[in-house]
């Protein structure tokens, strides 16, 4: 038997709000049983609580409207678990990423970092394999995890022989404005390159000399902020910084070990001549 029962009520029932039930009426989420024409008041069946309550704890998980209409609409138990799980594994990335923000304010708060040595050094020019995009910052590690498997398939696939560390070149229009130039690239020894046959991402690009400081971080991309801060005091504090992309060199990587703390990165800022 269809029991109607009055926003009021069915708010009541679910503990949904009627500001968040006519919102979800307005997305076609989760319609009335009934609209009266002349009034416009929206009855609902007293069955439909037990899908309010369910649309309630997903979107208490975060879960987009988008994707708990899917998950609702699904035809099958294997479709809908989809995107369950889809959600899911969202929300535990999004909690490691919490745990690894917590632990790295944490030690900012308890462990006072020790000055880093800079060191500087003169990079010759370089020929390299390389992927380079404009990106947004939000969507940097997709990419960049992205960018290096396909410069490490180009290497395996076409014979070529490296002749230093992946590394990635960041303009500052990225930091400064959350979107800008990023080239990921390999080097590879000159006559392993002209073997090399282009595809439509990776391609061979000759990177000019420079002169750079230097500092190696160690440990956690999460704190990688902190290195680049100790890095940028040292070059301003001489008066030796000029206009370039920063570098990284990745020494030790996620592509060499899944131990964060045994990652080992070069962080490189441009700088004039330094002897």
């Amino acid at each position: 038997m269809t029991v109607l029962v009055t926003i009021g009520d069915f708010s009541r029932m679910s503990h949904l709000s009627i500001k968040a039930l006519r919102h979800y009426h307005d997305v076609g989420l989760l319609e009335p049983a009934q609209v009266d024409r002349s009034s416009g008041y929206r009855l609902y069946d007293a069955n439909q609580v037990a899908t309010a309550q369910v649309i309630r704890r997903f979107r208490d998980l975060g879960m987009p409207v988008e994707e708990v209409r899917a998950m609702l609409a699904a035809s099958d138990v294997e479709t809908r678990n989809k995107v369950i799980i889809g959600h899911l594994e969202r929300m535990e990335s999004q909690l490691e990423e919490t745990r690894s923000t917590v632990s790295s304010l944490r030690a900012m708060l308890e462990v006072p970092r020790l000055p880093k040595p800079v060191e500087f050094r003169t990079v010759p020019s370089l020929s390299v394999l390389a992927v380079e995009s404009v990106i947004e910052m939000d969507d940097f590690t997709d990419w960049w995890g992205r960018a290096f498997t396909q410069l490490h398939e180009a290497v395996r696939h076409n014979g070529a022989v490296r002749s230093g560390p992946d590394g990635a070149l960041y303009s500052a229009e990225l930091f400064e404005l959350d979107r800008g130039q990023v080239v990921a690239y390999v080097p590879v020894a000159a006559p392993t390159a002209a073997r090399f046959v282009n595809d439509d991402q990776v391609r061979l690009l000759d990177l000019p000399a420079v002169e750079l400081a230097i500092m190696v971080h160690e440990g956690s991309y999460d704190d990688l902020d902190q290195t680049y801060g100790q890095l940028g005091t040292a070059v301003a504090e001489r008066g030796i910084g000029v206009p370039g992309p920063i570098r990284e060199h990745y020494l030790v990587s996620p592509f060499h070990t899944d131990d964060t703390e045994a990652h080992r990165t070069e962080v490189c800022w441009p700088v004039f001549q330094t002897t």
